[in-house]
C-alpha cells in the first residue's frame, strides 16, 4: 500500500496524484494521508515501492480539475480517495466517472452539490458585528461553524459586497481577514482571531434584536419551512437565534405584537445609526422575512 502524504490542502493533493498517476499506482493501491493523518504499520511511500520509471503526465481536462477543486472542500473521510479514483478513471480514457450517472460521479456531484448549498448558508446566515471605531484591527468580525470547507473560496463574496470595511471571518478550523485589499486566509485559524470572532464588543445589538422581533411575521411561521431553509444548527451563532423559539411560541399564543411595540419602544434612538451600519454589513439575506 503506498502513503501518499500531502499537506492537506487541494494543492498538495494535486502535486501528490500527478506523481502517482505518472508511476501508474492504482486507487486502490493508494492510502492517502492529509494533514494530521497518520501511516498505518504495512504502508509504504510511493518511492520506496515504486518500480517502474515516471511516465509523462497524462493529460487532464480543465472542467475535471475544477470539479475536483470543489469537491475537495467536503468533508468526510475518503474525499481524497475518490478524487483519486475518478482522475485515474479520466486519465485512463473512462470519461463517464466525470458524470452523474456514473457510480463515481454521483458520488462527485452529490458532494459539489452540498459544497454549494455551503457556501450559500455563509452568506445567508452570516452575521458581522462591528466593533469600537477606536479598536485596532479589523471594523467586522464573525464567527461561523461550516460543515464543509467552504470559507476560502467563498469569503470572496464579502470583499464584493463591504467595500473597504476591514473584517474577520474566523471558523473552528480556518479564518479569512479582508485588510480593505486583499484576503488573507489562514488554514488554521490564529487563536486570537478566533476570540475576537466569538467575544464582540456590539453595542447596537440590543436595537438589532428588538428589530428582528419586530418584523417576525407570525402570519407566516410555517416552523418546518423556517428550519429547511435555515438549519438549526446555525441559530447558535445568530444574534437572533435564541429569539426565535420564544417568538414561535407568542406567534402561536396570539401575543407577538404587543411584545414587538413595547420592545422597539424601550430602545435608544441614538444607536439608530450605529445599528443599521450593522444591517448592512450582515448578508442580503439578513432580513427575518426571508426565513419564512
Amino acid at each position: 500500500m503506498h502513503s501518499a502524504t500531502f499537506d492537506g490542502s487541494f494543492a498538495g493533493w494535486r502535486d501528490a496524484a500527478r506523481a502517482l498517476l505518472q508511476q501508474g499506482v492504482a486507487p486502490h493501491h493508494v492510502n492517502w494521508l492529509g494533514d494530521g493523518d497518520t501511516a498505518g504499520l504495512f504502508d509504504q511511500t510511493p518511492d520506496a515501492v515504486s518500480t517502474q520509471p515516471a511516465t509523462p503526465a497524462p493529460r487532464i481536462p480543465k472542467q475535471l480539475l475544477e470539479l475536483l477543486q470543489s469537491a475537495a472542500r467536503f468533508r468526510v473521510e475518503d474525499r481524497w480517495s475518490l478524487l483519486y479514483r475518478i482522475l485515474w478513471r479520466v486519465a485512463q480514457g473512462d470519461r463517464a466517472a466525470m458524470l452523474a450517472g456514473d457510480m463515481d460521479g454521483s458520488q462527485l456531484h452529490k458532494r459539489l452539490k452540498a459544497v454549494r448549498r455551503e457556501a450559500h448558508h455563509l452568506h445567508a446566515f452570516l452575521r458581522f458585528h462591528p466593533r469600537p471605531a477606536n479598536a485596532e484591527g479589523p471594523q467586522l468580525v464573525a464567527w461561523h461553524e461550516p460543515a464543509h470547507d467552504i470559507l476560502s473560496s467563498a469569503s470572496e463574496h464579502f470583499a464584493e459586497r463591504l467595500g473597504r470595511s476591514t473584517w474577520l471571518i474566523a471558523t473552528p478550523d480556518d479564518g479569512v481577514y479582508w485588510d480593505g485589499q486583499r484576503l488573507h486566509y489562514q488554514r488554521h485559524c490564529p487563536t486570537e482571531w478566533q476570540r475576537l470572532a466569538q467575544n464582540p464588543e456590539d453595542d447596537g445589538e440590543a436595537l438589532w434584536l428588538a428589530y428582528y422581533g419586530s418584523t417576525f411575521n407570525p402570519a407566516r411561521l410555517n416552523r418546518s419551512a423556517l428550519e429547511n431553509s435555515m438549519p438549526v444548527r446555525f441559530w447558535k451563532n445568530l444574534p437572533e437565534g435564541p429569539l426565535i423559539p420564544r417568538l414561535m411560541s407568542q406567534a402561536r399564543a396570539g401575543a407577538q405584537r404587543d411584545g414587538q411595540a413595547e420592545a422597539v419602544t424601550r430602545q435608544s434612538g441614538k444607536r439608530i445609526r450605529h445599528s443599521a451600519a450593522k444591517a448592512l454589513a450582515v448578508s442580503e439575506n439578513v432580513g427575518p422575512d426571508h426565513h419564512h
